[in-house]
């Protein structure tokens, strides 16, 4: 929810708190489906004589309606295993809590906005992940659901425009 990442985001200019992003490559792609799908063949890709068969998917591919579910309930077991804890409110927002030190992991489809107080932390929690999932780290965030994050933290500073956005539905 933009409420939940509107929060994480002030408070990673109020306390000053590390603010980095990942890109999960081949998001839709990371799991066994639970359930028997099947799809009929793709033009081209059919024998002569066996056209009207169908194909059983193995695994989630990109645009069935399954997949977003699955990739999260990939996420959630991975982020558990690790003890995350998934917020009540927002279930795409998990922290894991080690004495004063904390992360904040906002998942937004195939990205992860990682918010931290303590960089050693954040890192770690980055190389776990990336040891689930064939992960790009995008560096400091910058651009999140349409949303570019400009920051300057010597001067506190944490700014959010949707420019892009704006000019599209003016455009339109």
């Amino acid at each position: 929810m933009k409420d939940s990442l509107t929060i994480i985001l002030a408070l990673s200019a109020h306390f000053d708190l590390e603010l980095y992003q990942t890109d999960v490559k081949t998001t839709f792609l990371n799991d066994n489906l639970k359930e028997e799908i099947y799809m009929c063949q793709h033009k081209g890709f059919a024998i002569e004589g066996k056209v009207k068969l169908l194909c059983k998917l193995k695994q989630s591919i990109y645009g069935l309606k399954q997949t977003s579910r699955q990739w999260y309930l990939k996420f959630d077991e991975v982020a558990s295993n690790y003890d995350f804890v998934e917020c009540k409110m927002d279930k795409c927002v998990y922290v894991k809590q080690i004495g004063r030190t904390f992360v904040f992991l906002v998942l937004y489809v195939d990205d992860i906005l990682l918010v931290s107080n303590e960089a050693r932390f954040l890192q770690d929690t980055k190389n776990f992940l990336s040891k689930r999932f064939d992960m790009k780290d995008m560096g400091e965030a910058t651009y999140v659901l349409g949303i570019i994050i400009d920051r300057d933290r010597s001067r506190g500073f944490l700014g959010m425009s949707q420019k892009a956005y704006i000019d599209k539905v003016l455009k339109r």
